[in-house]
């Protein structure tokens, strides 16, 4: 899930200010500038989020539940209102807005719902005496989190670990600041102690004093392989426990005997869902011979026919990308893809109008040593690889350093599950793009970062498995 949060090696760690602007990509406005924090504001904001964690953490699941019930009915009550400044700032067409605060509010929901069951203890049966494993809150969490989701990437780091009774601090993207701020109002605004949920409008200098501070006791990052090292390393450093989300490369694999039909409605789908900019979009089309030349001209026609234009007009079906710098990187490496020997089969070029629009673009005869075959495209931009057979399909999957999420089309349901075990992924679907919801867990290997978010697993990652033994006084060691 981009041009993600990106940090500079210095000799000290990331260096150099953050600005955090609110500029339209559909026209080129600058919207608002914001102001990053001062160093003793960043101090108050860190002390008064140890000072909620004190009180929040002795709150019952109950009482922790009222707030996050009441966030998430006020998402559902004020969808466009949260809605609009995503729009605004990174481009996501209305409608898909939308859909991201619906969603957000039902993570929001579910751990309001579930939260107790899933942290319950859990009762071992000791040779004698009794003993249980209790789900503890560790304290302040610090998340560093990307644009392209800007409230579904922060309810999904914060729903489960307040709920668990952890307090968080966000360093969101640059390029959504009202985002940011508008969900930490929405704690407020439910009734949030303060200090239980912080966005910190902090420059990458001030990210490495947090992650320092002893104070912060667990760090969670979704960006890019950069980003992760850097960011992971220094909690490292600092003994602290981390989860990355690294973004992917993602197989969208169909078989001979996929319904091409539907297979392609979902590769349209899969690809241009956010303007192609999302973790889990399918970035390698992997197509078995016997469907290839099928595939590849109905995916051609249905890319070709979306239009370019206002992403507030429910009639434009291609937004543009979050940014002017998100568009030049993305048309640099089309264009180095091809220097090496990649062909277009579709698209290639910014479109012929004001603000970040790309076309919808296919590439086709990439080879093992041409940069794109290694590299993540995060936006309207596909590969196309045809291969002989199932085997040849889920060896090219596997011939890549992100392990994010997949898919594999069939119509023979047991063939697709065989698939997509032996897809080295985090996440494999069979008949359907990757995608999330609460109940589902989410998260990567290899490259793609480690940990889980969402579901039961999303509220294990920072709590503290205390184990407590009772035992007769005068029992044997």
């Amino acid at each position: 899930m981009r041009v993600r949060p990106h940090f500079v090696a210095g000799t000290g760690g990331y260096r150099g200010a953050m600005s955090y602007q609110s500029i339209n990509p559909y026209n080129g406005q600058l919207l608002q500038t914001f102001k990053e924090l001062t160093n003793p504001e960043l101090e108050k904001a860190v002390a008064t989020a140890v000072a909620a964690f004190a009180v929040w953490r002795e709150k019952s699941f109950a009482e922790r539940a009222v707030v996050m019930a009441k966030a998430a009915e006020l998402m559902h009550a004020r969808v466009d209102e949260f809605a609009t400044p995503v729009t605004l700032e990174m481009g996501k067409l209305f409608a898909q807005a939308q859909g991201e605060v619906k969603l957000s509010a039902d993570i929001i929901g579910y751990y309001a719902k579930n939260a107790e069951r899933f942290l319950a203890p859990q009762t071992l049966v000791p040779e004698s005496g009794e003993a249980e494993i209790q789900s503890c809150p560790i304290g302040v969490l610090f998340g560093v989190e990307p644009w392209n989701f800007p409230y579904y990437q922060l309810a999904r780091f914060a729903a489960p670990n307040l709920m668990a009774g952890n307090v968080v601090l966000v360093k969101h993207a640059g390029c959504v600041p009202q985002c940011a701020i508008a969900f930490e109002k929405l704690w407020r605004d439910a009734g949030a102690p303060a200090g239980l949920y912080t966005n910190l409008l902090v420059s990458y200098d001030q990210v490495n004093w947090i992650i320092d501070d002893p104070r912060i006791k667990g760090v969670a990052l979704t960006g890019s392989v950069e980003a992760g090292k850097r960011v992971a390393g220094r909690a490292g450093q600092n003994l602290k426990k981390s989860t990355m989300e690294l973004g992917g490369s993602d197989a969208f694999i169909v078989l001979e005997d996929a319904d091409l039909e539907a297979t392609v409605k979902w590769a349209v789908w899969a690809k241009m869902n956010n303007t192609g900019q999302c973790c889990v979009a399918a970035k390698r089309f992997i197509v078995v011979e016997a469907l290839a030349d099928q595939f590849l001209a109905k995916f051609t026609a249905a890319l070709s026919g979306l239009k370019a234009g206002d992403p507030m007009d429910p009639a434009t079906t291609l937004g543009p990308l979050s940014t002017e710098a998100a568009l030049v990187t993305l048309l640099d490496q089309v264009k180095r893809a091809v220097a090496q020997g990649a062909k277009l089969a579709l698209g290639g070029k910014r479109v012929d109008r004001p603000g970040a629009f790309m076309e919808p673009t296919i590439l086709t005869d990439i080879t093992a040593n041409n940069p794109a075959f290694r590299e993540e495209f995060f936006g309207p931009v596909a590969l196309f690889f045809r291969v002989k057979n199932e085997e040849e399909a889920v060896a090219l999957a596997n011939d890549s350093e992100f392990g994010l999420g997949g898919a594999v089309f069939t119509r023979d349901v047991a063939r697709g599950k065989r698939v997509a075990s032996r897809v080295e992924t985090g996440m494999m679907f069979v008949n359907h793009p990757t995608w999330t919801s609460p109940e589902l867990p989410f998260g990567g290997i290899k490259n793609s970062g480690y940990g889980r978010e969402l579901a039961s697993l999303g509220i294990q990652e920072f709590v503290n498995k205390k184990l407590v033994r009772v035992a007769a006084i005068d029992a044997a060691a």
